[in-house]
Formats: C-alpha cells, structure tokens, sequence
C-alpha cells in the first residue's frame, strides 16, 4: 500500500489529462459521432471499445520502451504517420460518398456480428496509427511515472486509463446514438457527413504535412 501512495500522485495526474483529452473533440470522437448517428448506440459502442483497447495498447507499448523507441527513429514515425493519413482518408472517402449518395432513411436495426466487428476494427485502427497518440502516452507515462512500479501498480494503471478512455468516448457514443440525435442526423445528414468528411481530410493532409 505504501508503494502505491508513492505512485498515486502521479498516477492521477496522468488520468487527469487522459479524462480532458479522451473528452476532447478530434479524429476518434468525430469517427464516434458518424457511428452513433449513422448506425446507432451498440456499433458505437463497440467502436469505442476498440478505440479503449488501441489506447490501451500504445500505453503498453509505451512502457515496454516501443513508443520511446518509435519516437527516436524518424523513418518509423513517418510510416505511421502515412499510414494514419491513409487510413483517415479512407474514413473521409466514406464520408464523401455519403454525403453526395445519401442512402435511404436509416431505422434502428439489428446490428450483425460482422458489422459490429467492423466498428471495433475502425475504432481500434484510428487509434494505432495516430503518432500523436504514441507522443501523448510518452507524455503521460513521464508523468505518470509507473516505469519503476511493481507488475500490480502497472495493471492498476493500465486498467485504469482503459476505464477512463472507454467511458469518456462512450458517453460520446451514447449522447450522440440518441434518438433526437440520430433524427436531426436523417433530417441533415448529407451536410454531417460532410463536415465529417472534410475534418478527416483536414486531419489527415495535417498528419501528413509533418513528416520530417
């Protein structure tokens, strides 16, 4: 117990900046919103828990000294960072067409185990070719400080940031999966997606632009 006080301070510092930045609009939230309005509260969910896992992930690889070692080597961020471009403009193609053939109506539907699969993989790829998440967790890790803490503080750490990453985008998927929500989304659609759209190219061309 008293080794874990030692860390406490530090721990919840890290969850502190991790509950802002998971609350923060960007790619994995924008990505939520489309899910949520498009095909309702379950897909968004279980996006939102590969987006948990993907952050749970680099927090791990962190600490392992992956992320410390990707962020030495230019060469291997610059291939996540093509990478995380690609993949946001591919979230952006999806979005474009969306808005210019706008499907029929949606209605709350049944998801399959193949559709909610799919929203898992997307939410979890968002989060793993994004550099700057690999960046964010090497800051959080130097504040947080558990790389000298024994295996049991290390797990309590990590399920923790799952915790806060999961609830946080969750409430995203919830609020925006709601009923009014998903009915002004029908009524404006072709205009959501497009914003969406331009967002995730804007992300992307960003992305891309930094590369050393």
């Amino acid at each position: 117990m008293s080794e874990f006080s030692t860390f406490l301070p530090g721990i919840l510092t890290a969850y502190s900046i991790l509950f802002v930045a998971a609350l923060s609009p960007g790619p994995s939230v924008l990505m939520l919103i489309g899910i949520a309005t498009e095909q309702g509260r379950m897909p968004a969910l279980t996006a939102t828990l590969g987006i948990a896992i993907g952050s749970v992930s680099i927090n791990i690889l962190t600490m392992l000294g992956v992320g410390f070692v990707l962020s030495q080597f230019t060469w291997a961020m610059d291939i996540l960072r093509i990478f995380g471009g690609a993949y946001l403009l591919y979230l952006a193609y999806g979005a474009f067409k969306k808005s210019y053939s706008p499907p029929p109506p949606l209605k709350w539907s049944h998801s399959s185990a193949r559709s909610l699969a799919a929203c898992f993989i997307k939410g979890y790829l968002l989060q793993v070719t994004n550099p700057k998440a690999i960046i964010f967790w090497l800051a959080i890790a130097s504040v947080g400080a558990v790389d000298d803490a024994d295996t049991g503080i290390k797990v309590i750490f990590v399920i923790g940031s799952f915790m806060i990453s999961f609830l946080c985008h969750g409430l995203w998927a919830t609020t925006m999966s709601s009923p009014p929500i998903r009915l002004f989304y029908n009524k404006t659609r072709r205009w959501v997606e497009l914003l969406l759209g331009s967002f995730f190219t804007f992300s992307a061309l960003k992305l891309v632009m930094s590369l050393a």
